[in-house]
């Protein structure tokens, strides 16, 4: 998660003990004064990594998903996940980045789930060594999530959310909108128990989930990604997405991938 400038100190939102910024870049710039790092990416990684975690599978996140990505799973004895129009030709596929097909798919004890938005910014944020753990949050578990950070927040914890985006077709940061809902929903459940300084961007995701909090369903299936999954006939993915606690389950980012965090414990090495 290097990179060449340091970020102005106004930019690392000093002062607030929940913050939010965007993208590998925005990490970068909160990870090195964070305790913990929710890392939010609804349209799929950690819907998808979400379920996963429930059925009890150990993911492991990879920026990649090429030659790269299969020999990191064989050296690391996991099962790659398979493309989503891949596993729908398959009788019996593996898992891919479908958060509908993680439903149901069959079960793998170890699975290398690469993307390019929210894992890849898991694996840059663990490979920085900061120290600062890694959850990830999406509307399915926020408010577990939230259960899992309150202890921490209370104990005086800075919490940085990166809302992943998408990528442009020049690889630039597409902010997505449903990753600030995704983070807003985390904020929402937190501060309903505590209160603490938080940001101006994590106040914005904080109001935009509000604004949509009672038709979740129809916004995710309007935004841009959710209309892209649509339209490529997977809107059961953005169905599954937009089911709002339904998944009572915390990854947290271990040496060796996600595993369920304690609700109150310390984290998982």
């Amino acid at each position: 998660m290097s990179h060449p400038m340091e970020p102005d100190l106004a930019h690392t939102q000093p002062g607030s003990r929940l913050r939010l910024e965007w993208g590998p870049t925005g990490a970068a710039a909160l990870t090195s004064d964070a305790d913990v790092v929710v890392v939010v990416d609804v349209l799929s990684f950690t819907t998808t990594l979400s379920i996963a975690t429930l059925r009890g599978m150990r993911v492991l996140p990879f920026p990649w998903k090429d030659d790269r990505a299969a020999a990191y799973a064989e050296a690391a004895g996991a099962t790659l996940a398979v493309g989503r129009f891949e596993a729908r030709q398959l009788d019996d596929p593996p898992p891919s980045l479908s958060p509908a097909q993680l439903l149901t798919c069959r079960y793998v004890d170890r699975l290398v789930l690469p993307s390019p938005n929210g894992s890849t910014i898991c694996a840059a944020v663990r490979d920085a060594g900061s120290g600062a753990t890694v959850v990830a949050a999406s509307l399915r578990n926020r408010t577990a999530v939230a259960r899992w950070l309150l202890p921490r927040v209370a104990a005086g914890a800075t919490v940085a959310l990166v809302a992943s985006g998408e990528r442009w077709p020049d690889d630039t940061l597409r902010p997505a909108v449903e990753d600030l809902w995704g983070a807003g929903a985390v904020l929402d459940a937190l501060r309903a128990h505590v209160e603490v300084p938080t940001s101006a961007e994590a106040q914005v995701a904080l109001a935009a989930w509000r604004a949509v909090a009672d038709r979740i369903g129809d916004e995710l299936r309007a935004c841009a990604s959710g209309r892209e999954l649509v339209d490529a006939g997977f809107g059961a993915d953005v169905a599954t997405a937009a089911e709002v606690d339904v998944d009572d389950v915390v990854p947290v980012l271990t040496s060796d991938g996600f595993v369920r965090g304690d609700p109150s414990g310390p984290a998982p090495q």
